[in-house]
Order: structure tokens, then sequence, then C-alpha cells
């Protein structure tokens, strides 16, 4: 009689095990972690944008030290596309807005490791006057190194979602990809949302003006998690200058459980 229970006791454990390994399974979303600016200097008003180098540098040695599979976003993407398992640990980097301090303090660190990146850059941004943003020299320099790619993040910095003319949001989606083509002499085949917000229609025009792949933010749970034009992605800023909070964020279930807690 008690080995009968010991049996069902068991049973019932693996049970169990099996439903919350399958249920934290649902939850896990491979994290592409979403920069913009590393820079040493400090603005108030750009506190969700900027990373310190030193900081960038200790977050991206964590990476290679703890053995993460950094992969491009467009591995990333396929795997997605391909229903494929994504290995644990895998991670993948992007870049918003094209900074000029991409260049000067993440990429040595990027090359030093050999961590690939995806940088979304504004077209007419490119080295303009101000000089806060990457030069054409600097983009190519970066992607002829095999680990930068570069995605379009439309012509300029309007919300496609404020965009009420139709031959404008054609430009600034399906021209936009022929002009950095026209550029850089490769395919362009990641698109990048400004401000993460999209439309079904303009969804659309991605898919229809050849990209591959889109990113987006943390939409909530009435968005798949399996959307190649919708791809969610991790905001790393100033507040996660902790190593543990970095870790909370690339552990897989970040999004989830942010997600969960909206709803």
């Amino acid at each position: 009689m008690f080995k009968r229970k010991r049996i069902i006791i068991v049973s019932l454990a693996i049970v169990m095990f099996i439903a919350l390994f399958g249920y934290l399974g649902s939850l896990y979303q491979v994290p592409v972690l979403m920069y913009h600016s590393v820079n040493p200097k400090s603005d108030p008003w750009m506190y969700r944008l900027i990373v310190s180098p030193e900081t960038f540098a200790r977050q991206m040695q964590f990476l290679k030290s703890h053995h993460y599979n950094v992969v491009s976003l467009e591995t990333v993407g396929r795997l997605i596309r391909e229903k494929k398992k994504i290995p644990y640990k895998t991670v993948a980097i992007t870049f918003d807005d094209g900074f000029k301090d991409n260049y000067i303090y993440a990429y040595p660190v990027l090359k030093k490791l050999g961590l690939p990146a995806t940088i979304f850059a504004i077209y007419d941004e490119v080295g303009r006057p101000q000089g806060d943003r990457l030069s054409w020299d600097e983009i190519k320099e970066m992607q002829e190194s095999g680990l930068i790619s570069i995605g379009s993040h439309t012509l300029g910095s309007v919300p496609l979602v404020d965009i009420e003319s139709e031959a404008e949001l054609r430009r600034q989606i399906i021209d936009s990809r022929k002009m950095f083509e026209d550029k850089l002499k490769v395919p362009v085949d990641t698109f990048c949302y400004v401000g993460g917000m999209f439309t079904p229609h303009i969804k659309e025009l991605v898919k229809q003006a050849g990209y591959k792949y889109a990113v987006t933010v943390a939409l909530g749970r009435d968005y798949p998690n399996d959307d190649v034009y919708a791809i969610k992605r991790i905001r790393i800023s100033s507040v996660s200058h902790n190593l543990l909070d970095f870790w909370v964020r690339i552990c897989g279930y970040y999004n989830s459980f942010r997600e969960h807690k909206r709803k």
C-alpha cells in the first residue's frame, strides 16, 4: 500500500514538473536586446536611451564569459520563421538610430569579443552636421567587419503611425530599403518600426518592400512571439547597469512576465 502511494506521489510530481516545464517553455522568448546610445555623458532626458561604455563592456563580457550564444538578428529571425527550437541562452544585439558613439564605444568591444549586432540607421540622419550620427564611412567599415549588419530605421524619425500619406509611408518603408542598398551595395533585410509602433497595413508594406524581418518592442500577450515582422525586443538603458538586472532581462522570460503582469 505504501509503495503504491509512493508511486502515485512520484507520478504526480513528474506530471507537475512536465506541466511546469511546458508552461515555462511557452513563456520563453529569445532575448533581442535594444540599445541606443553608448556614451560616457549622462543626460537625464535620455536616461532610457543611454548606456555608459563601462556598463556596455561589462554586459558584453558577461555574455562572453557565461557562454551565451550571441547570434545575428537575421539568425534569430530565420529560426523563428522555420519554427526551429532556439537554444537556451541565445541572444541577439541591436542598436537604434545610428548614434556615432556606437562606432566609438560599442563597436570596439563587439569586435574584440567577436559579437555580432545589427544597427538600425535613419537614412537622412547619417553623417548629419551635428556630428552625433554615424557617417557612411563608419557604417561601411563596421559592415565590412562581418560582425555588423545595417537595417533600415526609415528615412526620417517620424513614427509611421503618424503618417497619413500613403505615398510617404511607402517612401519611408520601401524607398528607404532601396536607398540603403544602393549606398551599402548589400541586401538590407531588416527593418525597425519608429517607436516600435505599427499597424497591420504598415506591416504589410514592410513585407511588400522585401524585408525579411522587422523589430518592435514588447507589445503584450495579444501579439504572437513567432511573428518575424514584429520581433519583440528588450530595452537596455542606464537602469540596467547592475549585472543582476541585466541577467534578469536576458533570461528569456523577462518580456513574458512583463506582459502577463500588464494583463
